[in-house]
């Protein structure tokens, strides 16, 4: 255990000195496999996690989710989700903050990032708050925190990862999202009105948008709730049936879903050949950052499975006589501390495997936990020191202080905490749609 402890260390240290997370673990795992083995051992390790990985065919759900998300961006989607969700909720006080929120849900359906989902959300819906006079605390945290429904509203990058590492069913973890996220959006929405109780002047009512108008705004985002449908129902089954019999694995839908961005994109003439190319060589940089991450994670992991940390945790547990909530409390609070350093995709990699065969050891389901990590992460995304939703946004909109940014998600990440405590106390809200697979 003291080595997984000194390896752990020295990964903060290598990170604090700027050095990429993926080189940092993928460094500490080798050199710690080897004192743990020997020289020869632990170079086949690396050599064969390098191979395997690229060569694992459940890896390629990744790649093709982030080519739809690309192409969906390209579309011009974005704007069209903002157009239609404005046309509902601009009227009221706060609405154009609860649009953004509403519209960064379903961007985050087809696009499986946060950061994306900021970042795009934040060109299209900011400069419409401030002709309206909101202040720029609501403004940036409605942006910020319903970037982090990203990760959470199917299909999710950090979901497919999240099942990769585990062996957990990726569609199950999918459909577990579901209802988190709808409260996600409900919780955020909350936090809006608060805010403009509080403070009326933060988000005036805009104009009401007619009937008809209403209607034209909801025809322009019939694309979105096509591809959602297809990627989803394919894939909880919704479709099998004579004579489509149409069931989809997890990489299937997501080829399904890219081919179909890619020709919403292309009816819309909104894709050039110049931006295709630019579509797929961001994508090819982005898997390969995302791979590499893995890569390293899974040295490391190895490392701390031959120092026997999975043993020792569960050994602690044991001598300690803690209660399996007692447990889970402790790992929740280790996920907020390590969510002031690592990014969302970094701190899953590198405590999953740790804290996974602890917790279903306990009796915990791997798809409840999926979520609960999940949720814990997106409260790391918007919390201070390292919220890295806002600087994100704080790099996209520029003229706003990080500091304005940090004040004005303070209640949204409060009730996130409220999510998370519901989804603790009742497993059922993330189980109840799985077990109907």
């Amino acid at each position: 255990m003291t080595e997984s402890l000194l390896g752990f260390a020295a990964v903060l240290v290598l990170v604090l000195l700027r050095i990429p997370i993926a080189f940092a673990m993928g460094f500490v795992g080798m050199v710690g496999f080897m004192f743990e083995t020997n020289f020869r051992a632990s170079i086949s390790m690396v050599a064969r996690l390098i191979i395997d990985t690229s060569q694992d065919y459940g890896l390629s759900v990744v790649p093709l989710f982030i080519l739809m998300g690309l192409f969906v961006n390209k579309g011009g989607i974005s704007r069209e989700l903002y157009a239609a969700s404005n046309a509902f909720l601009g009227h009221l006080r706060g609405g154009l903050a609860m649009a953004t929120i509403v519209a960064c849900g379903g961007f985050a359906a087809i696009s499986g990032s946060s950061l994306a989902t900021a970042a795009t959300m934040a060109k299209v819906a900011m400069p419409e708050m401030r002709r309206f006079g909101y202040s720029d605390e609501l403004s940036t945290a409605s942006i910020a925190a319903g970037g982090t429904l990203g990760i959470l509203i199917p299909p999710s990058v950090i979901l497919v990862i999240y099942g990769l590492l585990t062996e957990t069913s990726i569609g199950k973890l999918f459909v577990a999202g579901i209802v988190p996220g709808a409260m996600g959006i409900l919780l955020y929405l909350v936090a809006v009105r608060y805010v403009v109780w509080r403070r009326p002047d933060a988000g005036p009512a805009g104009p009401r948008t007619s009937r008809v108008g209403r209607i034209s705004a909801l025809r322009d985002v019939w694309a979105v709730l096509l591809l959602f449908f297809l990627v989803i129902g394919g894939l909880y089954g919704l479709f099998d049936f004579a004579p489509l019999n149409l069931s989809f694995s997890p990489t299937e839908a997501a080829g399904m879903g890219a081919m179909g961005a890619f020709l919403i994109a292309l009816a819309r003439r909104r894709l050039s050949l110049r931006d295709t190319l630019e579509v797929l060589q961001e994508t090819a940089m982005t898997a390969a950052s995302l791979f590499a991450v893995l890569i390293g994670a899974w040295i490391f992991s190895n490392f701390v499975n031959v120092a026997g940390l999975p043993g020792a945790l569960s050994d602690l547990v044991t001598a300690y006589d803690l209660k399996p909530w007692q447990v889970m409390a402790c790992i929740l609070l280790i996920y907020i501390a390590l969510g002031c350093i690592f990014e969302s995709l970094s701190m899953l990699l590198l405590t999953v495997p740790i804290f996974f065969p602890l917790v279903t050891g306990l009796g915990y389901d791997p798809i409840w936990f999926g979520i609960i990590v999940v949720v814990v992460t997106e409260i790391s995304l918007i919390t201070p020191p390292v919220g890295l939703n806002v600087f994100v946004l704080k790099g996209v909109v520029g003229d706003v202080k990080t500091g304005t940014i940090f004040r004005g998600v303070t209640p949204f990440w409060i009730v996130d905490i409220l999510r998370l405590a519901l989804l603790l106390a009742v497993p059922a809200l993330a189980l109840y749609l799985p077990s109907q697979m």
